[in-house]
C-alpha cells in the first residue's frame, strides 16, 4: 500500500502517478485549500485532509487496517512541511537540494538558499525519514548544475522535474502491485 502526505499543492504526486501509471491509495494532507490538483487526486484516490497532529495516527490507523490486503505500506513525503515521528512504516521523503554536498541545504527553501550561496550546483534526494529533519539514508540522489541565469523559479521547476522521475523509478521498485 502507499500513502503520500503534503501540504502544498499537492501536484508533484499527480505527476508521478500519471508517469508511474499508479495511484496512491490514500493521500493525507495538512493542506485545506482545494485546488485543481485535488480534484484530480481525489478522483483516484482516498484524499484525507486531517490536522497534522492526526496524520500519523491516522497513517498509523490505515496500514494496520489493509495491512497483508495491499502488500506492505510504505509513506512517501512531497512537499510535506511538518515534522512527523518516526512511524511503524517505512517513510521516504525527497528533498529538492543536494544534501549530500551542501548539508545545508537541508530544511526548508533549499532552491533558495542554494541561489543565495550561488552554488555551482543542486540535485535532489530520496532519504529515509528519521527525527532528525532531512538526515536519513540517503537512497537516490542526482545532481542538477545551476545556470547562470537561474532563477527561482526555473529551479524550482527543474528539480520537480528530476524529482518526478527518481520518484517514478524509487516507487517501481518499492510498490509490489
Amino acid at each position: 500500500m502507499w500513502i503520500a502526505l503534503f501540504s502544498q499543492t499537492g501536484s508533484e504526486i499527480v505527476q508521478i502517478a500519471e508517469k508511474l501509471g499508479r495511484w496512491p491509495d490514500f493521500i493525507f494532507t495538512n493542506n485545506k485549500e482545494k485546488s485543481s490538483w485535488h480534484v484530480k487526486l481525489q478522483r483516484h484516490s482516498a484524499v484525507i485532509r486531517e490536522n497534522y497532529k492526526k496524520i500519523p495516527s491516522e497513517i498509523e490507523r490505515s496500514a494496520s487496517m489493509f495491512k497483508g490486503l495491499r502488500g506492505d505500506t510504505i509513506v512517501t513525503l512531497h512537499g510535506y512541511l511538518r515534522i512527523l515521528p518516526v512511524l511503524s512504516v517505512p517513510m521516504y521523503n525527497g528533498h529538492p537540494g543536494d544534501i549530500v554536498t551542501y548539508p545545508q541545504l537541508k530544511g526548508k527553501d533549499p532552491q533558495q538558499k542554494a541561489l543565495d550561496l550561488k552554488l555551482p550546483s543542486t540535485g535532489c534526494v530520496i532519504h529515509e525519514v528519521t527525527e532528525v529533519v532531512d538526515d536519513g539514508k540517503i537512497l537516490s540522489y542526482n545532481t542538477y548544475n545551476i545556470k547562470q541565469n537561474e532563477t527561482i523559479e526555473t529551479l524550482v521547476n527543474n528539480l520537480r522535474n528530476i524529482s518526478v522521475d527518481m520518484w517514478v523509478d524509487f516507487l517501481k521498485e518499492k510498490l509490489n502491485d
